[in-house]
C-alpha cells in the first residue's frame, strides 16, 4: 500500500493534502504537525488576527472535518525526530514509527533568535504561530509601550496594528531604512513617512544589545548607548529554514533543503516544499529560497502532481504582499540586482507602482493599492520584456497593452 508521510502541518502541507485528494491519490496520507492546530494561514497573524478580526478557526486551510472525512491520518502536537531513508520510516517524538513510500518535508522556518542578555524576560515575543499572536494580542492595550525590533514586513505590520490600537510604538532597525532587504529606497521612504504620520517612532542604525527588568522587560539597551522603555517587545529579524531533520538523514542542504524543479530532494523518495527549500526557478534563471505563501502552495501542487505520476516542473514568478494601515503592497518578481526604477502613479495619492529593471528588462514590481498593475506585470516579468521607460511611466497605457 502506498503511504505518504507529510512532516509539518503548515499552509503548504494543507495544500499538499488537498491536491493529493483532488488527484485521487490511492493510499494512506499521514500529516504530522508540532502544533495542536490543523494547517492554517500564517500571514493574517500579523494583520487581521492580531486586530481580533479573525478567529483561529477562520485561519484554517480546511475544517477539521475535511481531514477526517478523507481518512487522513492526522497526528498533531508531535514532532518527527528522525527519518530513516534506507528502511523508509519516520520516528516520532511519542516513540512511534511510521513507514512511508514517499515522504514530504514541509518543515517551514523559525524566527531568527536574538542572543543578548535579558532575552528570556517576560514580555519579549516572536511572532510565528497562533500562540505567539495570542500572547502579543493579550498584552496590547491603549497606552502601553511596544518596541519592535526589526523593520521588515512582520515588524511594520505589527506596528501598524498596535499604533492604531493606541499603543506607543517604537521600531528599532539596524539598517538605515525600513524593508531595506526587499524594496527600493524610494519605497522605504514612502513607508517611513506613512508610519511617522501615524505616530510610530522609527530608530535606524541601531540594534538591541540587552534587555532588563525585574519581573518582566522594561528597558532596552541599544548599540547607540541609548535606552528605550518598553512594556512589550516584538522581535522580527528574519527567519531560518528548518533543515536539521533533512541534514541528519543525509539529504543535501544549502541555504535550505535542496530540491529540483519537481520538488524532489537528493533522495528520490523524499520531497520538500515551502520556506525550507532552496530550489531552481526557471523564470528567474537561478536558485532561490523564498519566504512566501504563494511559493509554498505552488510547490505543494508541484510535489503532489509528481507524486501522483504527472511530470510537472515548478515555474512560478514569486509574489508577496503586506498590509499596513490602508495600504496593500503587492510584490511580483525579485528586485535583486536592479539598476533602474520607474514609478507609475502618484505616491501622494497612496496608489502607485514602482517597477524595477535590470539591463532595461522588467524584473519586479511593487504595487501599492494598484492591483491591476500587480496582476498585469506578471506576464511582462515572465516575458523578460524590454519596454520604453516613458511608456512604462504613462498611466494612460495599461501594462497588459505593453505585452508582445
Amino acid at each position: 500500500m502506498n503511504e505518504i508521510v507529510i512532516v509539518g502541518a503548515g499552509h503548504g502541507a494543507g495544500q499538499l493534502v488537498s491536491t493529493l485528494l483532488q488527484k485521487k491519490y490511492i493510499g494512506q496520507i499521514t500529516l504530522i504537525g508540532e502544533e495542536r492546530w490543523y494547517p492554517y494561514q500564517r500571514p493574517p497573524l500579523s494583520k487581521k488576527y492580531l486586530k481580533s478580526e479573525l478567529s483561529a478557526e477562520r485561519l484554517f486551510v480546511k475544517p477539521k472535518s475535511f481531514y477526517s472525512q478523507a481518512h487522513v491520518n492526522t497526528i498533531l502536537n508531535t514532532r518527527v525526530t528522525a527519518i530513516d531513508p534506507i528502511k523508509k520510516f519516520a520516528r516520532l517524538s511519542n516513540g512511534d514509527c511510521i513507514n512511508y513510500t514517499k515522504l514530504v518535508l514541509a518543515t517551514g522556518s523559525r524566527p531568527r533568535l536574538l542572543d543578548v542578555p535579558g532575552i528570556d524576560l517576560n514580555g519579549i515575543h516572536y511572532l510565528r504561530n497562533i500562540n505567539d499572536a495570542d500572547q502579543i494580542r493579550s498584552k496590547m492595550s491603549r497606552g502601553k509601550r511596544m518596541v519592535i525590533i526589526g523593520a521588515g514586513y512582520i515588524g511594520l505590520e505589527v506596528a501598524s496594528v498596535a499604533v492604531k490600537q493606541g499603543l506607543d510604538v517604537t521600531v528599532i532597525e539596524m539598517q538605515d531604512r525600513v524593508m531595506s532587504r526587499v524594496v527600493s529606497p524610494e519605497l522605504s521612504n514612502f513607508y517611513q513617512q506613512v508610519h511617522l504620520k501615524n505616530g510610530v517612532n522609527l530608530l535606524f542604525n541601531r540594534s538591541a544589545k540587552a534587555f532588563s527588568g525585574k519581573d518582566k522587560v522594561d528597558t532596552i539597551f541599544l548599540s547607540s548607548s541609548e535606552t528605550v522603555p518598553a512594556d512589550i517587545v516584538v522581535i522580527g529579524v528574519g527567519i531560518l529554514p528548518n533543515t536539521e531533520l533533512a541534514a541528519e538523514c543525509g539529504i543535501e542542504t544549502s541555504n535550505g533543503i535542496v530540491v529540483d524543479e519537481y520538488c524532489r530532494t537528493s533522495d528520490p523518495n523524499i520531497y520538500a516544499i515551502g520556506d525550507c527549500t532552496f530550489h531552481p526557478n526557471a523564470l528567474l534563471g537561478y536558485k532561490v529560497r523564498l519566504e512566501s505563501v504563494h511559493n509554498a502552495l505552488e510547490q505543494a501542487k508541484t510535489a503532489a502532481n509528481n507524486i501522483c505520476g504527472e511530470t510537472c516542473a515548478y515555474a512560478e514568478i514569486p509574489w508577496f504582499w503586506s498590509d499596513q494601515y490602508d495600504l496593500k503592497l503587492q510584490i511580483c518578481g525579485l528586485s535583486t540586482g536592479y539598476d533602474q526604477t520607474v514609478v507609475r502613479g502618484n505616491p501622494d495619492n497612496n496608489a502607485f507602482s514602482c517597477l524595477y529593471l535590470r539591463d532595461e528588462t522588467i524584473i519586479s514590481i511593487d504595487a501599492i493599492n494598484r492591483p491591476k498593475d500587480f496582476i498585469q506585470s506578471k506576464a511582462l516579468i515572465a516575458q523578460k520584456a524590454k519596454i520604453n521607460l516613458a511608456k512604462l511611466a504613462n498611466e494612460k497605457i495599461q501594462l497588459k497593452d505593453m505585452m508582445r
